[in-house]
């Protein structure tokens, strides 16, 4: 499904790109489409970028067209200026960023490849030798590259959580956040197991999703 919004890069305010600031049109890590469109799920975040693409920059411009309180609007404006639908802060204004949407109506989905191939790709980025350097922050790349973790972890297998860390740490130093990732996005199960000490219960981590190689006769 595509949508077009003719109107909204001309409506948008535009902010110049602050040095440091690191802008989605440099990065290949940009966001999904589908990940800006989770964005605009939540009600509130919706009002926000409308009233910002209707001209608002300040916090208190937004709050007021958008008819959110203060709180709720600068929630939505902080989320969307995370998830790369926006830039800009407080002091400085908003501004909508045309060149996301552009870029996002331009790519084709990472997790719908032709012959099976982008994954790999993708993957292949954010590996140097044998370490996983960057997680993306983009969903879809990210779930190619945690699909490229859950099969380190054999099927019906299951781990205890310092195992389950020694593995991904070969991988990447920050292991918890990896472990989370893996949890959160269905690879991996986890429950409070007694341990085997009797002393006390362990968590247990076992596989519950992503590719797995299937040997078949042709």
């Amino acid at each position: 499904m595509s949508a077009r919004c003719p109107d909204l890069g001309q409506q948008a305010s535009t902010l110049p790109q602050q040095p440091g600031a690191v802008h989605n049109d440099a990065m290949d890590d940009a966001p999904e489409p589908r990940d800006l469109l989770a964005l605009l799920a939540e009600p509130d975040r919706l009002k926000a970028l409308a009233a910002v693409a209707l001209g608002a920059t300040t916090l208190a411009e937004v709050a007021g067209r958008a008819g959110l309180e203060p709180r709720e609007a600068a929630r939505a404006l902080n989320r969307l200026v995370a998830g790369g639908l926006l830039e800009g802060a407080p002091r400085s204004g908003y501004g909508v960023r045309a060149d996301v949407l552009r870029a996002a109506a331009r790519r084709p989905p990472a997790d719908r490849p032709e012959g099976g191939q982008v994954g790999s790709e993708v993957v292949g980025r954010f590996l140097r030798g044998d370490r996983h350097v960057q997680i993306p922050a983009a969903r879809g790349k990210r779930l190619a590259v945690l699909d490229h973790l859950a099969g380190l972890f054999e099927p019906g297998r299951r781990y205890p959580e310092r195992e389950v860390n020694e593995t991904l740490r070969a991988w990447h130093p920050d292991y918890a956040m990896l472990r989370r990732y893996l949890v959160d996005e269905g690879f991996l199960d986890r429950a409070d197991e007694p341990a085997p000490s009797g002393s006390r219960s362990e968590k247990v981590y076992w596989r519950t999703g992503g590719t797995v190689e299937v040997d078949g006769d042709s």
